[in-house]
């Protein structure tokens, strides 16, 4: 099987960065802006779409300016809300932003040289990312909302190779004691998506030493999570909880399982 082209995967990031803002922005017309989130506590609706929105144009200001060193994540965090925000300026406003940065992706293509907050250095790696922000705040929006919520199985799978890929690095801890504390002898885990295409979703990882590696693959695990894609997805994100009422079933060392979705998804907590 033929693998696509960075600028092609590149561009199918943009396209997603597009839909699912749409997806999002659908999801809450006719919703209120002071409608709390579930997943961002004390946050409302009008929070949560000043914070996607904050963050494509972040991103956006990266790529578009060539950075080469940190920018100001100051747009990411203005979340506080006028007080005459409401959903569809917000969401007008959210639209446009994606629009942009998705534009500004395209005319950057995937391999020119930018600040990156982990290994990548390319557009291409801002185009994945806003993609599953944008992916996890729209759950938070439809949770917010009380609407129904899908996740196409390819963008779920990509996701979850995603994150797997960011729990291998030391700053995706709290600190270095934090990563330590999860290590030791046969500690390994495995999750299996239940709903993946013959010969994909399933991931081992090792916490034996460092570093922490994971690979695809099946094998006995001291703990393991089974569930469909966008719930496994949900769950590492902490939007799910490991338990048989969210559509999740974990084996063996409960513990062990849960304090690395915690302690490995600390920096893309919130």
């Amino acid at each position: 099987m033929t693998r696509p082209s960075p600028a092609a995967v590149h561009d199918r990031y943009a396209d997603r960065i597009i839909d699912q803002t749409a997806l999002l922005t659908s999801a809450v017309a006719g919703a209120a802006a002071t409608a709390p989130v579930p997943g961002c506590p004390g946050w409302t609706l009008a929070h949560l779409l000043r914070h996607v929105g904050g963050a494509h144009r972040w991103a956006e200001t990266v790529v578009r300016t060539r950075a080469t060193e940190p920018v100001s994540d100051e747009e990411v965090n203005a979340v506080t809300p006028d007080a005459d925000d409401d959903i569809p300026g917000l969401s007008a406003w959210l639209t446009e932003g994606a629009a942009r940065f998705a534009q500004t992706l395209r005319e950057a293509g995937p391999e020119v040289k930018v600040w990156t907050v982990a290994p990548g250095g390319t557009p291409l790696f801002w185009a994945r990312r806003m993609t599953y922000e944008t992916v996890v705040h729209r759950f938070d929006a439809t949770a917010a909302a009380g609407v129904p919520y899908r996740l196409d199985a390819d963008v779920a799978l990509d996701g979850l190779d995603e994150w797997m890929e960011f729990s291998t690095l030391p700053q995706a801890y709290e600190s270095e004691e934090a990563l330590r504390a999860l290590l030791g002898p046969g500690r390994t885990l495995h999750l299996h998506a239940t709903d993946a295409p013959e010969g994909t979703g399933e991931w081992l990882i090792d916490l034996t030493g460092e570093p922490v590696t994971w690979s695809h693959g099946h094998a006995k695990a001291t703990a393991a999570a089974r569930g469909t894609l966008a719930d496994l997805l949900l769950l590492l994100y902490r939007r799910r909880s490991a338990t048989l009422a969210d559509g999740i079933e974990v084996l063996g060392d409960e513990k062990l399982f849960t304090d690395w979705v915690w302690g490995a998804g600390d920096w893309l907590r919130g």
